[in-house]
């Protein structure tokens, strides 16, 4: 799809926010084992933001972000499915939807996802949990993001918008490098073995700011290098850092304030520091806030401290353009002994799995216990983890290329592109460094793609570089910089705003 306004025209916008937090238990999305939610710490929300130039619905644009771990298609569909029924002067392809990348969000996606994005499929688990099937969430949380779409869509009204460079410390690689040449996601920096962090890590905050017809800021996209993930391992719903942003920035900027989150390519990134941790636990002591907290304060400094240059340069006319296409990216090429390897790592997992399945058997008083299914499911999990590789190499399928869908728009001056992998870093810093925007966003987990690790990652290997845990590897992430590189140019051939 390529969408182009051709010109400046005075902006419609239009804001919406909804609760996506379901009201009984589900299974967590985000580790290699189960975890029933116990409670809701934080609501996990979508909120959506409607762009069009003038009352030319045929540029139109929805943005939506998710508090979720990705993107299926199967919700993807849906959402689009219902928005385009009830507003069917939009395509689905103008409605791009990204995860913030919480690890304690509602399961949101089918086996069927993981056929066509992997080409084979492990079954699912044998251990039956008190939770609320994923695809019953889909179907209501759908159904809610849709109508935060159309509200969204429906109640646009002039605007302005402005754009800002900030920086803040929430992204930290978490690949250590070891000695013996091999790197491990949240490696041990205590060893003598420990040689230096693998890859580069991005503080840049990019800012949009929108404002009403009459001056009052209305909302912000914030843009970082980072998920949400300071939470990651807790069995209950939240929005993990994003939640205690948005009370931040409405604190400091306005209680009716929208704030739409951008992850941008941040595979390899996390917000856990690799050492100084004493450090960092004296100084959240002393200041009295948490870390989700801390990072809150980091990126509303930084959104106070960019917001009147925005502010100062926003425009009413602005030109909009957006280009969509599904694009053919070269699979892992998984070989013989990268399936041997991965076989070797399966088998010790499911020989434990088939134990504790035993004895569950054996001894039915034991879910009764606590979390009784979380080891069972750890087992059953790491050995399909491992074991999908040889499904992979066996499944024709995968010998094709991997089609996925991306996304170029270009406001004003600004960039926006998306993809659906957790990309690594540095695939991210050669499009910004290539791109002619003055400014651009990238946006990751606009989909449910798998890892996107780079080449000196795979020769590291490791959760996050190997066949296990990512789908396309370097020749495929090559493919996808140079896509989105010429797909920038292509929309600022023109310097006409």
């Amino acid at each position: 799809m390529n969408t182009d306004s051709s010109q400046s025209k005075p902006l419609q916008i239009g804001w919406a926010c909804v609760d996506i937090t379901p009201d009984q238990p589900v299974n967590l999305h985000g580790q290699h084992f189960a975890r029933v939610s116990e409670g809701v710490l934080d609501p996990v929300t979508a909120t959506a933001l409607a762009l069009a130039p003038g009352e030319d619905t045929a540029h139109a644009l929805i943005l939506v972000s998710c508090d979720l771990c990705s993107i299926a298609r199967t919700l993807r569909d849906a959402v689009r499915d219902r928005v385009t029924a009830a507003c069917p002067e939009l395509t689905s392809e103008s409605i791009v939807l990204n995860a913030t990348h919480t690890h304690a969000a509602p399961t949101a996606f089918v086996p069927e996802d993981l056929v066509e994005r992997n080409g084979a499929v492990f079954p699912v688990e044998e251990i039956r949990l008190p939770v609320m099937a994923p695809a019953v969430y889909i179907d209501w949380a759908a159904e809610r993001i849709a109508g935060a779409a159309v509200k969204a869509w429906r109640e646009r009204a002039p605007g302005a918008i402005g754009y800002a460079l900030g920086q803040a410390v929430v992204g930290r690689n978490r690949r250590v490098a070891f000695e013996d040449g091999n790197s491990s996601m949240y490696g041990d920096t205590a060893t003598p073995r420990f040689r230096h962090v693998e890859g580069y890590e991005d503080h840049d905050l990019n800012l949009l700011g929108i404002w009403d017809a009459e001056g009052t800021l209305t909302g912000l996209v914030v843009n970082v290098a980072c998920p949400s993930q300071v939470n990651g391992s807790i069995f209950e719903i939240s929005a993990d850092y994003w939640h205690d942003v948005r009370l931040e920035l409405r604190r400091r900027l306005g209680p009716g304030l929208f704030v739409l989150p951008q992850c941008s390519t941040a595979g390899d990134q996390s917000p856990r520091r690799l050492w100084a941790t004493a450090a960092e636990t004296r100084m959240q002591r002393l200041s009295g806030r948490t870390m989700r907290q801390e990072i809150a304060h980091r990126i509303a400094d930084a959104v106070e401290a960019v917001l009147p240059y925005a502010a100062a340069e926003r425009r009413k006319h602005i030109r909009l353009s957006h280009h969509a296409e599904t694009v053919a990216l070269t699979r892992w090429n998984v070989s013989e002994s990268e399936v041997r390897q991965a076989d070797d790592e399966a088998g010790p997992y499911r020989v434990e799995y088939e134990r504790l399945l035993a004895e569950l058997e054996s001894n039915p008083e034991k879910r009764e216990e606590p979390r009784w299914y979380v080891p069972v499911t750890r087992a059953f999990r790491r050995w399909r983890f491992f074991a999908g590789v040889r499904l992979r190499f066996e499944s024709e399928r995968v010998r094709s290329p991997l089609p996925v869908e991306l996304h170029v728009i270009r406001l004003g001056d600004v960039a926006i592109a998306t993809n659906p992998f957790e990309c690594y870093l540095d695939y991210g810093v050669r499009i910004k460094a290539r791109s002619p925007a003055v400014q651009t966003f990238l946006v990751q987990l606009a989909g449910a793609g798998s890892y996107l690790p780079t080449a000196r990652s795979v020769s590291g290997s490791g959760y996050g570089s190997a066949p296990s845990s990512s789908v396309v590897g370097p020749e495929g992430g090559g493919e996808l910089v140079e896509w989105t590189v010429a797909a920038i140019e292509k929309a600022f051939a023109s310097n006409q705003e």
